[in-house]
C-alpha cells in the first residue's frame, strides 16, 4: 500500500512534466520564424512609421501628419483605393465563377490539378516580367495595340498611353486578382455539403433557390473576405506599378517619391506619414477579413 502511493505521485508529477516539455519543444521550433518576422517585418515596419513622427533634426513632433491634408497625398490614397476596389471586385467576381466551373470536375482529375497549379503561379507572377508582358501586348506599339488600330482602327492609347496611367493599372492588377481569388475561394466552394442541395430538392426546391437560399449566403462570408485579400493584395502592390509609372499616382510609389525628393513643403518625413497610413488601412483590412474568415469557417468544419 504505502510503495503503491508512494509512486503515484511520482508518476502523476512526470507525467505533468511532459506536457510543459512539449511546449518548450514547440515555441524552440518557432523561434527562426518569430526572429524573421520581427528582424524583417516588425523592425522595418516600426522605423518607417515612427520616423513619420520625427522633424528634420530628429525631434518628435506631431506637425508631419498635416501631410495627410495635402491634395496630393490625398489624390494618392483616393486612386489606391479606387484601384484596389476595382480589382478587388473583378478578380472576385471572374475568380468565383472559375470556381463554380471547377465544382463540376473531379478533385483529383487533371483540369482541377492544371488549373489550381496555374493559379499557384500566375497569383505570384507580378512585377518587371508582368509589366513587361502588358507592354509587348497593349502598350503603344503592343501587338493587340496595333490589331486594333490596323483592323478596327480602334486606338486604345489615342488619348495617350493607357498602360502608363493609374485607370491602367487594373488590367494586370486584375490578372494576378483573378487566381489569387481561385486560390482563396475554392476551399470555401469545396465546404458545400451534397447533402444540402439534396434536401433542397426533397422539399421541391430549385437550383436557383438552392443557389440564392443556401450556397450563397452560407458562401457569402468567405466570398467577402476573399474581397477584402484582394483589395488588400492591391493596395499594398508596387513592383508592377513601379515598372508603369515613373513616381506617384498611388500610394507606394508617393511613398518612393517622397524618399527621393520632398514635395510638400514644411512638412519632414512624409515617407513615414503615408506608410503610417498604409499600416493602419492594412490593420482595418486584416481585422476585417478575420472577422469573416471566422465566420466562415463555422461552415467548413
Amino acid at each position: 500500500m504505502t510503495a503503491a502511493t508512494t509512486s503515484a505521485p511520482a508518476t502523476t508529477m512526470r507525467g505533468a512534466g511532459a506536457p510543459s516539455r512539449r511546449r518548450s519543444l514547440v515555441w524552440l521550433g518557432l523561434t527562426p520564424f518569430a526572429a524573421y518576422v520581427v528582424l524583417f517585418l516588425g523592425v522595418p515596419a516600426v522605423v518607417a512609421v515612427a520616423s513619420g513622427f520625427l522633424d528634420a533634426s530628429g525631434k518628435p513632433t506631431l506637425r508631419n501628419l498635416a501631410a495627410l491634408a495635402d491634395p496630393t497625398i490625398q489624390q494618392a490614397f483616393l486612386a489606391s483605393f479606387g484601384v484596389s476596389a476595382v480589382t478587388a471586385v473583378l478578380g472576385a467576381v471572374i475568380g468565383a465563377l472559375v470556381c463554380f466551373a471547377l465544382l463540376g470536375t473531379r478533385p483529383d482529375g487533371m483540369l482541377r490539378t492544371a488549373v489550381d497549379s496555374a493559379a499557384s503561379v500566375l497569383a505570384q507572377f507580378g512585377g518587371v516580367m508582368l509589366a513587361f508582358a502588358f507592354i509587348a501586348t497593349i502598350g503603344a506599339q503592343g501587338l493587340l495595340s496595333v490589331w486594333l488600330v490596323s483592323t478596327f482602327h480602334l486606338d486604345i492609347n489615342a488619348d495617350g498611353p493607357f498602360l502608363y496611367s493609374v485607370p491602367g493599372l487594373v488590367i494586370p492588377y486584375t490578372y494576378f486578382q483573378v487566381p489569387l481569388m481561385v486560390l482563396t475561394f475554392m476551399p470555401a466552394m469545396e465546404g458545400l455539403k451534397p447533402t444540402w442541395g439534396e434536401a433542397t430538392a426533397t422539399l421541391g426546391g430549385t437550383r436557383l433557390s438552392y443557389w440564392t437560399r443556401i450556397a450563397m449566403p452560407i458562401l457569402a462570408p468567405a466570398f467577402f473576405g476573399s474581397v477584402v485579400l484582394l483589395f488588400a493584395n492591391a493596395f499594398s502592390s508596387y513592383a508592377t506599378a513601379a515598372a508603369l509609372i515613373d513616381q506617384g499616382g498611388i500610394v507606394p510609389l508617393s511613398i518612393k517619391q517622397q524618399l527621393t525628393s520632398e514635395t510638400v513643403v514644411g512638412v519632414s518625413n512624409v515617407a513615414g506619414v503615408l506608410a503610417l497610413g498604409m499600416v493602419v488601412v492594412m490593420v482595418a483590412l486584416m481585422s476585417l477579413y478575420s472577422l469573416l474568415q471566422r465566420r466562415a469557417a463555422r461552415w467548413q468544419r
